[in-house]
């Protein structure tokens, strides 16, 4: 598809498009448009940053009628509170010409507010299942109105643990609804959710997470331990005109922090965190500085960073290699965008080699490895995951390790303490009847 006139969208939109910047649709939003114009559900497969956002709002704007009805006729489902108000702030673009109204609904703030936002009357909700189950709980939103569901990011919200809230939620809703469902990944959790809530879905593919982005150029370090990552990561950063806009990949929030103190020490204002523990106020303000480039180094976790607007990012560096091979695909994903190039540097240990080779084997290709710079200091202080453990022959972890000290017991002391045949013989003789009947019979056998 060459252009989104082909699309016969309402003139609305057309200028709304005009306005981004947008000249020709990416292939998600071409094959998913007339699939939602249908009315089908929807499961659309596609790796981060190929338009999900555009590609299910842009239908589902342009079949929204105005209404001054006060509740929902469209919910959106997403993850992180980031997520939240990144598709709100998309929405108010997309709509800039119509009526439409938009409500955010999120944890982490007064959820007063946000009762008064929605009973003021809104057209789309979007929401994080935690907060939107709140309040649909305390009654504050109406689900009787919703036409339309869509469900982003779904494998990490499963990730996540928001299967109970998801279900509860759409069991909640409406029976004649159209489902729209968008992830990264078909994992076997995923397939059972789709197969539990969706009717015979149509299935649009692209940009399959096994495939990388030909405009990135991939390189592995191989480094012993996880403070000689530290030392590759401060050395190869000093390069502020090369390394302008860097998201540094870590496993968790522990990693998160410690990595972020160590590099914060070094390149202080140049550098920031985000992850979950974090304040919103804090995560908002550390996004909008790396985007205005006020910051070049962002440390984050996959969680937080998928989904979120994160544009001409210059590198990514996997400080750890993941363990599920998709995932090196989401985070890659981040750089090489809008046909810019862009750079992925995956650091492994000897534990992580099988994990860098099952990406690898993914993808179909060996990334290509570079030597450690000459001058690099190797650590020798070991994490505690790192450190050798001591095996204590008197105190084992497991059943193989239990060393000739342990043995089974002898019969005689496998017997349960009952305790003793006095006990039993009055216990049983006065225990309590369960019936009055039984009562009367032993009173009636005393008697005679």
């Amino acid at each position: 598809m060459e252009s989104f006139n082909e699309l016969n969208i309402s003139k609305q939109l057309q200028y709304a498009i005009a306005d981004l910047g947008f000249e020709t649709p990416t292939p998600i939003q071409a094959q998913s448009f007339s699939v939602i114009m249908s009315g089908a559900d929807m499961v659309g497969i596609a790796q981060t940053g190929t338009g999900k956002t555009f590609a299910y709002m842009l239908p589902i704007l342009q079949d929204l009628k105005f209404s001054k009805q006060v509740h929902p006729r469209v919910m959106v489902l997403v993850p992180t509170r980031e997520l939240v108000l990144q598709v709100v702030e998309e929405i108010e673009k997309f709509g800039k010409y119509s009526s439409v109204r938009v409500v955010g609904i999120y944890g982490g703030t007064n959820i007063n507010n946000q009762k008064e936002a929605v009973a003021q009357g809104t057209d789309i909700i979007v929401a994080t299942p935690g907060r939107l189950y709140d309040l649909i709980i305390s009654r504050a939103i109406q689900l009787k109105t919703i036409k339309k569901v869509v469900i982003d990011e779904v494998d990490v919200m499963l990730d996540l643990g928001f299967r109970f809230q998801l279900t509860n939620i759409l069991e909640l809703l409406p029976d004649k609804r159209q489902n729209i469902m968008f992830s990264a990944t078909m994992t076997d959790e995923v397939n059972a959710f789709i197969h539990d809530f969706f009717i015979a879905p149509t299935t649009v593919s692209v940009a399959v997470s096994g495939t990388p982005l030909e405009n990135i150029s991939q390189y592995t370090y191989a480094v012993p331990n996880f403070y000689t990552k530290v030392n590759l990561l401060l050395h190869i950063l000093k390069d502020e005109k090369q390394f302008r806009k860097t998201l540094v990949f870590v496993p968790n929030k522990k990693s998160a922090d410690m990595v972020f103190d160590l590099l914060d020490d070094c390149f202080g204002s140049e550098v920031a965190v985000i992850h979950s523990n974090k304040t919103q106020n804090y995560r908002i303000r550390s996004i909008e500085n790396f985007n205005s480039e006020k910051t070049r180094i962002l440390v984050t976790t996959d969680v937080m960073a998928r989904g979120l607007d994160l544009d001409r990012i210059s590198h990514v560096i996997n400080f750890d290699t993941p363990v599920f091979p998709e995932n090196y695909m989401h985070r890659i994903g981040r750089t090489g965008r809008a046909e810019q190039e862009g750079t992925a540097i995956l650091l492994y240990t000897e534990k992580e080699k099988d994990a860098k080779e099952a990406i690898e084997t993914l993808m179909g290709l060996k990334i290509e490895e570079i030597d450690l710079p000459k001058d690099l200091e190797i650590a020798t202080q070991l994490t505690y995951d790192e450190q050798p453990q001591v095996i204590e022959i008197n105190n084992p972890t497991n059943e193989e390790e239990a060393g000739p000290a342990f043995h089974e017991k002898k019969e005689k002391n496998r017997k349960e303490n009952q305790g003793g045949s006095y006990k039993r013989i009055i216990k049983l003789k006065y225990k309590k009847p369960k019936t009055r009947g039984d009562k009367n019979f032993k009173k009636n056998k005393r008697g005679k």
